[in-house]
């Protein structure tokens, strides 16, 4: 089974954790990031999201791997929405089960900081004023680094 995905469709909590559910595990640990209504001071009212689909599969199911290897033996999803998002759509999930909670929050953040700053997905918003532009997250980037150490 993949364990890093692409949708054109939307997703839920409830199916990224039936996906992970193990009866080795003790903890449940997911992040939704959610399409919110500003950015930098600009009203956005809606997102696009695409992607490099076969290198992004690749670079995700290799984040997985590294956070397995990180934090031990672990049950772990995480889905990126691709297309036209509305605000409050969930826009990627990340689900972790492991047998101790430590192991779950520490794996589900270094995944979601990797997929933010390696994975090939470029974000446009869509603002109140009928500008849209193509945005990148610094903070993003930067959370990402803070894993090398």
């Amino acid at each position: 089974m993949k364990r890093f995905a692409f949708a054109h469709e939307s997703v839920s909590g409830e199916q990224v954790r039936r996906l992970v559910a193990d009866d080795a595990s003790g903890a449940f640990v997911a992040f939704e990031g959610w399409v919110r209504d500003h950015n930098e001071g600009r009203r956005v009212l809606r997102l696009e999201y695409e992607a490099y689909e076969t290198l992004g599969v690749k670079e995700g199911e290799r984040i997985i791997r590294e956070a397995q290897e990180r934090f031990g033996t672990a049950s772990m999803y995480c889905v990126h929405r691709l297309g036209l998002l509305e605000i409050g759509d969930i826009a990627v999930i990340v689900g972790i089960s492991t047998p101790h909670r430590d192991e779950a929050f520490a794996a589900c953040r270094y995944i979601i900081d990797e997929v933010k700053h390696r994975v090939p997905i470029w974000k446009k918003e869509h603002y109140d004023n009928g500008d849209s532009g193509w945005v990148n997250c610094e903070r993003c980037s930067a959370a990402a680094h803070e894993h090398d150490s």
